[in-house]
């Protein structure tokens, strides 16, 4: 089976990390990428790995006639066995136009769940909506990447019976627990086996919310609580005075380290002692929990998307933009730390969790069983 993927982008994000290894799990010389927009940092990487890819270059946020044409002209002479579109605009444009060029078997990718005028953009909703109205003529199915994803997007008028949630997977090769990474990186920090290390993954951005996990820091810090904060992701760097300043604010300036963009994620998640994720709205399947738990780390995090799914009675989790019971949590888990025998008990129930339920290769077979039913499904109808 020739499967093509149309994407919106193939930058450093949640989704384009999933396309990513699912390609690579699958077998990368039957599928073929496009991304609407460039190459990013997964068109080289899926590249290496032997699958081909192709770049519209269409600037962000617009369409161009000669994008849409080279698309329209590469479904027509490929005739894949089906398309995986990804995204809202993927499946918008990737979806219509592969209809148009007489390719009925189209699967649309859904990996986001709030929709809130203030918070998604107003174009992104835009679209989702037109989507929803869309969805009984341009895919044969739609896979969703979370339980509330599809619980949102059924209450907006997608066609629910076409939805199938498909769980993110993850190469427990990679993820694992690692002594050696861990001491090495702490000795990099400078931070020992006695200080209790909270560390987040993640972009500098409002639907993050930094302000929640620096304000539940605080408290921690007013309660007279040892321990050590690493924040890891884009822009979160000393020179960005926006978490610079809250940090300062909340006297937390001997706490926590500022580390921006790293590429050894594996290896962070073993330097910590817990992975928080204080996020206020718009996760689906946050992949830094299950990042973090398949390297033995227990999280803590805020009910978002499908997060309780993934941490189970493995960790914390706590309402969104809380910051005292966010601190509640991060305090609990610090008493319970002082238990090492039973914190490796929790810590090895973590990668039980993410083995058992949310690994690469059943997430593989998953995707593709729903393409081969795509596939027979519209080949009887054709007969």
């Amino acid at each position: 089976m020739r499967i093509l993927h149309i994407t919106t982008g193939l930058n450093d994000g949640g989704a384009e990390a999933v396309l990513y290894r699912l390609v690579c799990q699958d077998g990368p010389e039957r599928h073929h990428v496009v991304s609407l927009m460039d190459e990013g940092k997964y068109g080289p990487l899926l590249e290496q790995a032997g699958a081909r890819v192709t770049c519209l270059n269409m600037p962000r946020s617009r369409l161009t006639l000669r994008g849409l044409w080279r698309l329209w002209r590469l479904l027509g002479g490929e005739r894949p066995d089906v398309v995986q579109t990804w995204m809202y605009h993927g499946d918008l444009v990737g979806g219509v136009i592969a209809r148009l060029a007489g390719v009925r078997r189209v699967c649309w990718g859904i990996h986001h769940t709030t929709l809130e005028p203030g918070k998604s953009a107003r174009t992104t909703i835009w679209i989702a909506r037109l989507n929803a109205r869309l969805s009984r003529w341009v895919p044969q199915a739609i896979v969703c990447c979370a339980e509330k994803a599809r619980e949102v997007h059924a209450a907006l008028g997608y066609a629910a019976d076409k939805m199938v949630v498909i769980p993110n997977g993850y190469d427990l090769a990679q993820f694992r627990p690692d002594r050696e990474a861990r001491e090495r990186l702490r000795r990099e920090w400078q931070i020992g086996d006695g200080t209790f290390l909270i560390g987040m993954v993640g972009r500098f951005d409002p639907q993050k919310d930094h302000g929640n996990l620096i304000a539940a820091l605080g408290r921690l810090r007013q309660r007279g609580m040892h321990f050590g904060c690493v924040l890891v992701g884009k822009d979160l760097v000393p020179d960005n005075p926006s978490i610079s300043q809250q940090i300062a604010a909340h006297g937390l300036d001997e706490n926590v380290r500022l580390l921006g963009q790293r590429t050894d994620i594996p290896a962070v998640m073993n330097a910590l002692d817990v992975h928080v994720l204080p996020s206020a709205y718009g996760e689906a399947f946050p992949n830094v929990l299950a990042e973090a738990m398949a390297c033995g780390t227990p999280c803590v995090t805020t009910d978002v998307g499908d997060a309780a799914r993934i941490v189970g009675e493995t960790g914390w989790v706590v309402p969104p933009r809380d910051s005292r019971a966010l601190a509640e949590a991060l305090g609990d888990a610090i008493s319970q730390w002082r238990d090492q025998r039973a914190w490796q008990a929790r810590k090895r129930a973590c990668r039980q969790r993410i083995a058992a339920q949310f690994s690469l290769d059943a997430m593989a077979s998953a995707y593709r069983e729903v393409w081969a039913k795509v596939a027979c499904s519209v080949r009887e109808s054709s007969t």
